[in-house]
């Protein structure tokens, strides 16, 4: 009786790796621009759409929280603190919401599907906030606390697939702390 199987799907890696490709080569800050706003729609389509496809509900939950949180708090911080743009448009510098979502996706794909996702990832995640940076529209560190924002939560938000592990962090007025949690 032959067998017949299914095709199997390019990983994460391969799908970064040939999306990176199609990005424009940027040469002027118009470029870079673009390019930027096509690394973080690649990553955050990446960090939802590869769980939804393997029907990893949770791993699709715990993606968009983590996305949600940093663009929430990237959100807040742009209206608490204003700060003057490179290029003068506005005053919404600090953090880059480019950075902190695609950081937040990065760390997600990281966390959950190992380094073999994660690293690309983040390469990607990198090019976006130097592209943020040479487009004119942020400072170093507008990407350097996009960065940390995004990739905290992605690690905060999300865990492991085959995990029987669990680290979680909790707080209170009083005080905080870290949880572990095993399955046996």
């Amino acid at each position: 009786m032959p067998m017949f199987r299914t095709p199997r799907l390019p990983g994460v890696s391969t799908l970064l790796c040939a999306a990176s490709l199609a990005l424009p080569a940027p040469a002027d800050a118009h470029g870079w621009d673009t390019a930027s706003d096509i690394g973080r729609v690649v990553l955050v389509g990446a960090a939802l759409g590869v769980p939804a496809v393997q029907g990893d509900w949770q791993g699709d939950l715990q993606a968009a929280r983590s996305i949600l949180l940093a663009g929430g708090t990237t959100y807040g911080l742009k209206r608490i603190i204003p700060a003057e743009r490179p290029d003068g448009s506005n005053d919404r510098s600090f953090p880059s919401g480019h950075a902190s979502t695609a950081f937040a996706a990065a760390a997600t794909l990281e966390n959950r599907y190992g380094w073999k996702s994660g690293l690309p990832a983040f390469a990607v995640a990198t090019m976006v906030g130097v592209g943020r940076v040479k487009a004119g529209k942020h400072y170093w560190y507008d990407i350097a606390v996009g960065a940390a924002i995004g990739t905290g939560s992605g690690f905060l938000l999300t865990s492991k697939r085959t995990g029987s592990v669990r680290l979680m962090p909790f707080g209170d007025s009083k005080g905080g702390g870290l949880a572990l949690a095993m399955r046996f």
